[in-house]
């Protein structure tokens, strides 16, 4: 579905597909790798919800999911309307003075990503609209998104702890800006 959102927001750059996958994935397995090489199972407090003790295995999924969309759909409201708010109050001088920069439109794009925590199969047409980016920065903004945003680390800092979101949050955030940015400058 995000990938198909993709290239729907992108007609024009079919490549952004291929780039987001590969990226992602890339993403996925270095810090999936980095956790197993040096994470530590005393930085993850896994919760217990006694609410879903003794209730059957489907109803307690189904709390659970309720919970969690709650929780997250907060995020989602004010991810909209901050996106809302930089395409009317920004203005659009200041946001072509920031494009002319690459590495600093690539980590502009990606902290914009973690604070507006837009759903990934929203975010194409967000990026797709900043178009002033390079495919580069923009691209930063895609895989960045769906792995480091405010949603996400509450999230994680919530049913993991503290500890574990301290030290997940900015190593994704790291790898997932470098690995857009070395995908983008070998594509565009």
């Amino acid at each position: 579905i995000v990938l198909t959102a993709t290239a729907v927001a992108f007609p024009r750059n079919p490549e952004m597909v291929a780039a987001r996958g590969g990226a992602s994935l890339v993403v996925a397995l270095l810090i999936g790798w980095l956790w197993l090489r040096l994470g530590r199972t005393e930085w993850i407090r896994l919760p217990h919800r006694a609410h879903l003790d003794g209730l059957p295995r489907m109803a307690a999924f189904w709390a659970a999911c309720r919970h969690d969309i709650i929780h997250a759909g907060g995020f989602l409201v004010v991810g909209a309307m901050a996106a809302a708010t930089i395409n009317v109050a920004v203005p659009q001088q200041f946001l072509h003075d920031l494009a002319a920069r690459p590495v600093l439109s690539v980590l502009a794009l990606a902290a914009l990503a973690v604070l507006l925590s837009i759903c990934s199969e929203a975010d194409a047409f967000v990026a797709a609209s900043l178009s002033q980016f390079s495919l580069t920065a923009r691209l930063a903004f895609l895989v960045v998104g769906p792995m480091v945003d405010l949603k996400l680390v509450s999230m994680q800092a919530g049913m993991f702890g503290r500890r574990f979101a301290v030290r997940f949050a900015p190593a994704t955030f790291v790898l997932a800006v470098l690995v857009a940015a070395a995908v983008g400058m070998v594509i565009w």
